[in-house]
């Protein structure tokens, strides 16, 4: 009898283990040839912007972005981890933050074809879904809505990754989409939402650049149809900088679109992978009644470089890489886990890579869907363990400093609305709260910069 179960509990487990996938999700390589280790500090990196490396060595400097060193380990690094993911998502960003005359159109795609090359050097066997970045372009920001030279020039260097209707797509506005490793019930959208970039000058007077939001509520639309689970990655994501009050990436129209195709279609959307933040967040979807009906993960970059963003103090990050862990047969994101470099420890000893936190076990919840994302999010928000381990997180354990009232206002306002006037009104709202309950001893910085803002 004994004998019997024994063999039913390995069949068990040989059944929950086949009902369990995992794949890669990478973002902001942003490799800097000209990182050289000089006497000079100011001149170790052309994306430092003649700030000093001061402490630059072999894997980078928290100035810098990153040298190829760092690449290469972050690559080989998946590769020791976790050598065969079901698939990789690649959300763009590969060029360094250098002003547009020190680049030009053939070095940005000589950058991307290195990228592309060593992904497929370590990875030959593993589908990738690559999405561009607003780097990804010359000059950066400006992506066009319609056909170009990069578009094109893209798609052929990716096109071991494409199938021939996504080339077409690709050509036209930079997106596509494809069945989840070809398989029946499951697919893949992946968007342009450089588009709708709030730098992007060239559409800005378009109502639907490149159709790219009609195209996607067709595939949508036809999705729900088809009974097909989808997971949508992109870039610049909606909503609001989480390190920044009031700062936003996509134009109001695009935002509101973005939102209202969530809300359309969030029951065959079991998942949105973006990055561009070079951050560790998330945000919240959620549907008229208040019910959590989608989570958006934004992983961190692998470039430590330093955000020059006015009124961002210290923003830098260690290199982050994570794996998503998700059920085989409805794409439920079971966890995730983060695997991080740190910088300083690296260029002192050797560069190893290790495991910064699984969310499920961090955060006390079951999982990672919309459901347990709010209850993560609950947590960061009432208890101060929970939210400083959060901001800690935030940075890749780079910001070990305390998150403040200002801070956990600007965190959580960022995570639970991407809607633009709920943002503001959770400001006004955690301010208030914040005066209430004696954490701010003056008015509310929050209230005031709403106001301002309006």
């Amino acid at each position: 009898m004994s004998t019997v179960r024994l063999l039913l509990s390995c069949l068990l487990l040989k059944e929950v283990v086949a009902l369990s996938g995992n794949f890669w999700h990478i973002t902001d390589l942003h490799w800097d040839e000209t990182y050289n280790l000089t006497d000079n500090p100011q001149l170790v990196c052309a994306s430092s912007g003649q700030r000093p490396a001061a402490n630059a060595g072999k894997y980078g400097d928290y100035a810098c972005d990153s040298p190829w060193l760092l690449i290469n380990s972050s690559v080989y690094a998946m590769k020791d981890i976790l050598p065969d993911p079901d698939f990789i998502v690649w959300t763009g960003d590969g060029t360094p933050h250098v002003p547009n005359e020190d680049l030009g159109e053939e070095a940005v795609l000589n950058i991307m074809r290195k990228l592309t090359h060593i992904i497929n050097q370590v990875f030959p066997n593993t589908k990738v879904y690559p999405a561009l970045g607003n780097h990804d372009y010359h000059p950066k920001h400006q992506l066009p809505a319609g056909p170009n030279k990069i578009y094109k020039q893209t798609a052929e260097m990716w096109q071991k990754w494409l199938d021939p209707e996504s080339r077409g797509t690709f050509n036209k506005g930079g997106y596509y989409t494809e069945k989840l490793l070809n398989r029946t019930g499951f697919r893949m959208l992946v968007l342009n939402t450089n588009l709708y970039y709030n730098q992007n000058k060239l559409t800005k007077g378009i109502d639907d650049p490149a159709g790219q939001f009609s195209w996607a509520n067709q595939v949508l639309t036809e999705a729900a149809i088809n009974k097909e689970k989808v997971y949508i990655i992109g870039h610049v994501p909606p909503g609001f900088f989480e390190k920044k009050r009031s700062t936003k990436w996509f134009m109001p129209k695009f935002n509101e679109l973005y939102l209202d195709l969530i809300q359309k279609h969030h029951s065959v959307i079991l998942g949105q992978f973006f990055g561009h933040h070079h951050t560790d967040s998330f945000r919240m979807f959620y549907n008229s009644k208040g019910s959590p009906i989608s989570a958006m993960f934004l992983s961190p970059g692998v470039t430590p470089w330093k955000t020059t963003l006015p009124g961002v103090v210290d923003g830098a990050n260690n290199p982050g890489i994570r794996v998503f862990e998700y059920d085989t047969q409805t794409l439920l994101v079971k966890d995730v886990v983060t695997h991080y470099l740190n910088l300083t420890h690296a260029n002192a000893a050797h560069g190893r890579w290790e495991k910064e936190y699984r969310l499920t076990e961090s955060f006390r919840v079951p999982d990672a869907s919309p459901a347990s994302m709010h209850q993560a999010l609950e947590r960061i928000a009432n208890h101060h363990c929970y939210l400083q381990k959060y901001y800690e997180f935030n940075s890749v354990n780079y910001d070990l400093t305390e998150c403040d009232s200002d801070c956990r206002i600007d965190h959580v306002c960022a995570t639970r609305e991407v809607d633009f006037t709920k943002y503001e009104g959770c400001l006004l709202k955690e301010g208030a709260v914040a005066i209430s309950s004696g954490l701010l001893p003056v008015l509310s910085v929050a209230v005031s910069l709403v106001l301002a803002n309006r």
